[in-house]
């Protein structure tokens, strides 16, 4: 493994920490994808990993896509020069998809907030930790967008499709201790302990059979990695269609000037 740009490695006995290192909200982007899925794929060989924990740097743990101020995305959505968007999604998604196929149990420690795509990443994990501090929020409607990074599967999975639709469907954001109630989070501990907690669930995990935990886990997961891939392949056209619209601009304008957003229905 290694070297690494924007992720960092620690052993801990038995458990890897990825820590991602794009404070300080921790936007992703292809390459960032690769960089974790790649990590977990060379640890899925390592026999001597037997669980994985995810967390940041920074002030979130992951704040998704960084769409800018909107000020200068065309008709299509796209900033100037920009490569087709469209493509560019594809190839983040079925990168994206690597880490929903790995074998090592995950354990996402957040800390802050996860926002859009950032709770895409944290819904990978089996389990997340969290605290009262942090922010969980499916903000794509707000932003006149469609959920994506197979979010229309994780978060009913985990939470259930009516309270994943509430999620979806006002685009608010609930605290940790809000999210720990409704099963999104796993662990509720204070802010400075959740990294601690975190390593502590996983050497927990550690423990036990490392065979055994590998092939549980695969039933217990089961088509879920092709579940994601043919769901991002929808949330990928419907995301593409609404990138064109007045909609998603002042989605993203409001965003980006703390206000709440004018809709039109174009």
């Amino acid at each position: 493994m290694g070297p690494f740009k924007d992720i960092g490695v620690e052993r801990h006995g038995h458990v890897v920490l990825i820590e991602v290192r794009r404070p300080p909200h921790n936007f992703f982007d292809v390459a960032l994808i690769q960089e974790i899925a790649g990590t977990l794929e060379a640890l899925d060989e390592d026999i001597t990993c037997r669980a994985v924990v995810l967390a940041a740097q920074g002030k979130s743990f992951c704040a998704g896509a960084n769409f800018g101020d909107g000020s200068t995305l065309d008709k299509a959505g796209q900033r100037p020069g920009e490569l087709n968007r469209e493509a560019a999604v594809q190839h983040l998604y079925l990168e994206g998809n690597r880490l929903f196929r790995t074998k090592k149990p995950i354990i996402a420690a957040i800390h802050g907030a996860a926002v859009g795509g950032g709770l895409g990443l944290a819904m990978v994990a089996d389990f997340r930790v969290t605290c009262p501090e942090a922010r969980f929020a499916a903000n794509f409607t707000r932003l006149g967008f469609h959920p994506g990074f197979g979010l229309t599967v994780t978060l009913p999975a985990v939470i259930g499709a009516t309270k994943a639709a509430l999620m979806f469907y006002t685009s608010r954001r609930i605290n940790g201790e809000d999210a720990y109630a409704i099963g999104l989070a796993d662990v509720l501990v204070p802010q400075d302990d959740v990294r601690a907690a975190a390593l502590k669930l996983a050497a927990e995990i550690a423990e036990n059979a490392p065979l055994a935990l590998v092939s549980t886990r695969a039933t217990m997961r089961g088509d879920l990695a092709d579940r994601v891939r043919r769901a991002t392949e929808h949330e990928l056209v419907e995301q593409t269609r609404l990138r064109k619209t007045d909609d998603f601009k002042e989605g993203i304008k409001a965003t980006a000037e703390r206000r709440v957003p004018h809709f039109n229905g174009r």
